[in-house]
């Protein structure tokens, strides 16, 4: 019985949101059979659920913030089209082809989807490459693609909940996580490339995306080492576009220099630069002063993405925000901060009831086989959720235990669960329809080609997270 209402919740959730229940009912539906659960086999004392509200409600303003903040930064920008214009400024001096196609890729999307989060990356990279030359369903598929440096998206809200519910450290699981991600990292650049070649170049242009891929994962690894976690998806994909940058301001010939030239980079584009310079800066000095001074834990939300994205959102503005994109964001919140919520409600439920522990030992007894089955069950979470925070509510309680349950290293699987868990974001059915829609015309009668050809890429990288967590597990025996 205790196995019953332990998975339950979970069962549940995916059942209706497969079935196309809008995420808010399935998320109250979760919560509440989660309730009932602890009502009938699952009790919580007193004891052990005053320091569980203690330890996440930080967390749950903390990633609420950044919701907001992120949303009400994207949407001043997009007011303004400064994202575009600064976008196309870059894509103007990368050169064409595959060189384009992958500063898209691996910068363009990765660099706006961490700053702002919640599939906005798309909405800049996919108008970018509707002037590649490629075919619509390809423009979307692509722009999909970009949407890999996921557990950075929004600063990491996602990544952060995955710590928390295993009991690591944020930085510690972001380097991990960094160091897991050269797979999807490489199978979208490989995929990228050779959708945007010529036949008879398409070897060339592979290896070039599986170097561009190993450029970002170093990049982000870097900034998760050096800077933290909340900044790193940022700051690698600036170093990417840098770089891109750089190498096609070096190919260029002299004719070629004239016209590139005169794609000014605008004063809305220049105070977007600002924008995100302000965002990253402050992230990064607040933390290392909060750190250096050893303030208390409730001065600790000075360094939090979840401010400094308000800041940020402000600083562009001049301080005043118009009204009209103040009512968009709150409308956009209205919608994603509740379902947020209630997933994170939902995993902290099954975590301190035990719930999530009864469910980890029944999954542990198909002992190694699971290792190779859990980044695939990650997987799903984001597939249907739509969301890596999401996903990870639903899921990191129980795949910790798991983890434990089979005596293998948490890092390494954990970190192999939260990419898992932010990869199958791209091929979410929300996600694919956005795409479509942003794609030229066409490209919305060939959504179901897009939906499998994401899904069929995508499916490589999980199997081949798949087979790491089985070495690693093997290893570690």
């Amino acid at each position: 019985m205790s196995l019953f209402f332990s998975a339950l919740p979970i069962v549940a959730v995916i059942v209706a949101l497969l079935a196309g229940v809008r995420s808010l009912h399935a998320a109250l539906l979760g919560v509440a059979l989660a309730a009932v659960g602890v009502a009938v086999a699952f009790p919580v004392s007193s004891v052990v659920a005053l320091p569980a509200l203690r330890l996440w409600l930080p967390v749950l303003i903390e990633v609420l913030l950044i919701v907001g903040g992120g949303l009400l930064l994207s949407e001043v920008l997009r007011v303004a089209g400064a994202q575009k214009a600064l976008a196309q400024w870059m894509l103007a001096h990368a050169g064409s082809g595959v060189s384009a196609v992958l500063l898209i890729v691996h910068g363009v999307t990765p660099f706006a989807e961490s700053l702002t989060g919640f599939g906005i990356g798309v909405t800049i990279g996919i108008p970018l490459l509707a002037h590649c030359g490629l075919s619509a369903r390809k423009v979307a598929l692509i722009g999909l693609l970009g949407l890999c440096a996921v557990p950075w998206g929004s600063m990491g809200p996602g990544t952060l909940i995955a710590a928390t519910m295993a009991g690591l450290s944020l930085q510690s699981l972001g380097v991990a996580s960094a160091v897991v991600s050269v797979i999807p990292f490489v199978v979208t650049g490989m995929a990228a490339a050779w959708l945007a070649s010529a036949p008879g170049e398409r070897a060339s242009a592979v290896l070039r995306g599986a170097v561009s891929g190993v450029v970002l994962t170093l990049a982000v690894g870097g900034a998760n080492l050096v800077a933290g976690t909340a900044p790193a998806g940022a700051l690698g994909a600036l170093a990417v576009i840098v770089l891109y940058l750089g190498v096609g301001r070096w190919r260029r010939s002299g004719a070629d220099t004239g016209r590139v030239r005169a794609v000014a980079l605008d004063g809305q584009a220049r105070r977007a630069l600002f924008a995100y310079a302000v965002l990253l800066l402050g992230v990064l000095l607040m933390g290392r002063v909060v750190r250096a001074l050893e303030l208390p834990a409730v001065w600790h939300m000075l360094a939090s993405a979840g401010v400094w994205l308000f800041v940020a959102a402000f600083f562009f503005a001049r301080g005043s925000v118009p009204a009209h994109a103040v009512a968009r964001t709150a409308q956009a919140w209205r919608q994603v901060a509740p379902v947020t919520a209630l997933f994170i409600v939902l995993g902290v439920l099954m975590a301190v009831s035990g719930m999530a522990t009864q469910l980890a030992h029944t999954l542990a007894g198909a002992g190694a086989t699971y290792l190779f089955a859990a980044p695939f069950v990650g997987a799903l979470g984001g597939f249907v959720t739509g969301s890596n925070t999401g996903a990870n509510a639903m899921f990191a309680a129980t795949q910790a235990e798991i983890a434990h349950a089979l005596s293998v290293p948490l890092l390494p699987f954990m970190a192999v669960h939260n990419v898992s868990a932010a990869l199958l974001l791209m091929a979410s059915p929300g996600k694919v329809e956005m795409a479509c829609q942003l794609a030229p015309a066409e490209a919305f009668q060939h959504r179901r080609w897009v939906q499998v050809a994401v899904l069929a890429v995508d499916g490589v990288a999980v199997a081949l997270m798949a087979l790491l967590n089985v070495v690693l597990g093997v290893l570690a025996r």
